[in-house]
C-alpha cells in the first residue's frame, strides 16, 4: 500500500488517502514498481470544518493536519486520529494484499458543545482504540496506477470510555488526472455495539432530567455510511515531490437507533459534513 494521505483534522474526522503516483504515457514517468519502493515522507497542514459532536447540526473550524511516509517497504499513514502502518511489502503484480496494526483516540463529546440540552449531559472520555486492518488493492484497471482498494478495520477501545469495538469496512478508487492532479473517491460503514450506542447515543433517567431531554437506550449496529472526495493538487509540477493544495469533503449519514436518539433527532441532525483545506509537502 504505497499512499499519498492528505489529511485530516486532529479532532476525528476520517479521510481517505491518495496514491503519490504519476500518468502514465509520459516521457521519464517512474514506473508503479518504482513509485512502490521509493522511500518518501508527506505531512499535510490546513484547516477543516466538522460536527461538534457526532449527530451534531452546530460545525466548529479546527486545524487539519496528516501524514504519510513508506521507508523500506513499510509503509504508514494517518486518517484523522489513527495511525495506521502497512505491514505487508508491495508486490510487482496488479493485486496486492494490505494489513497491518491501527492506533489511535476517539474525542466524541470530550469538550464542551454549543447545543445547551446536550452540553448539560456528562462528558465522554477520551477512547484509546488499538485493532488492526486488512485488505486488498487491484491495481491497473484504467492505467498503470490506479488502485481499487477494500478494507476492513476493526479497534477496540482499551481504556475507561464505551469499552467496546467498532468495524469499518470500506471501499474507495484512486487515480491521477495528470502529474499534477490526483483525486481519490470512496465510500464507507460504521458498526458499533449496543455499549457503544448507550455510551454515546443514550440518555439514562437521570440524564434526562438533568438535560431536559427524553430518556433514551438505542441498540447497536450499523452506525453511519459515508461517502467522500479527496482532491489533491501539485504546485510545484509533481505528485512524488515538492508542495501541493489538497481539498477533502466527507458527507456521512447516522441510521437506525443512533438517528434516533434525541442528541440527533431532536437536537442535532443525521447528515454530517465535513470539509477540510490546506498545503502539502512531500519529500
Amino acid at each position: 500500500m504505497r499512499r499519498f494521505t492528505c489529511l485530516a483534522l486532529p479532532l476525528a474526522i476520517a479521510a481517505a488517502p491518495v496514491a503519490a503516483q504519476s500518468v502514465p504515457s509520459s516521457a521519464g514517468m517512474p514506473s508503479p514498481e518504482e513509485i512502490s519502493n521509493r522511500n518518501s515522507f508527506t505531512l499535510a497542514l490546513g484547516v477543516g470544518m466538522l460536527p461538534d459532536y457526532e449527530g451534531s447540526d452546530d460545525y466548529r473550524l479546527i486545524p487539519a493536519g496528516g501524514v504519510r511516509g513508506q521507508y523500506n517497504g513499510i509503509s504508514f499513514y494517518s486518517r484523522g486520529l489513527y495511525l495506521y502502518a502497512d505491514v505487508v511489502p508491495s508486490g510487482d503484480g496488479n493485486v496486492e494484499f494490505n494489513a497491518g496494526p491501527i492506533v489511535g483516540v476517539r474525542l466524541n463529546r470530550t469538550r464542551k458543545v454549543k447545543d445547551d440540552f446536550v452540553d448539560r449531559l456528562p462528558e465522554r472520555k477520551a477512547a484509546f482504540e488499538v485493532g488492526g486492518f486488512a485488505g486488498v488493492s487491484f491495481k491497473g484497471l484504467t492505467n498503470p496506477y490506479d488502485s481499487l482498494s477494500f478494507q476492513v478495520d476493526a479497534v477496540h477501545d482499551i481504556g475507561k470510555a464505551h469499552k467496546s469495538t467498532a468495524v469499518r469496512p470500506h471501499l474507495s478508487f484512486s487515480t491521477p488526472l495528470s502529474r499534477q492532479t490526483y483525486v481519490s473517491a470512496g465510500v464507507g460503514m460504521e458498526f458499533v455495539s449496543n455499549r457503544y450506542a448507550d455510551y454515546y447515543y443514550g440518555i439514562s433517567p437521570a440524564d434526562a432530567l438533568v438535560s431536559g431531554l427524553p430518556a433514551y437506550n438505542g441498540d447497536g449496529g450499523m452506525k453511519d455510511w459515508n461517502v467522500n472526495l479527496l482532491v489533491n493538487q501539485s504546485l510545484t509540477g509533481d505528485l512524488l515531490n515538492g508542495l501541493g493544495i489538497f481539498g477533502l469533503a466527507n458527507y456521512s449519514r447516522l441510521v437506525g437507533d443512533f438517528k434516533k436518539s434525541p442528541i440527533v433527532d431532536d437536537r442535532g441532525s443525521a447528515s454530517q459534513w465535513l470539509v477540510a483545506a490546506g498545503l502539502s509537502y512531500t519529500w
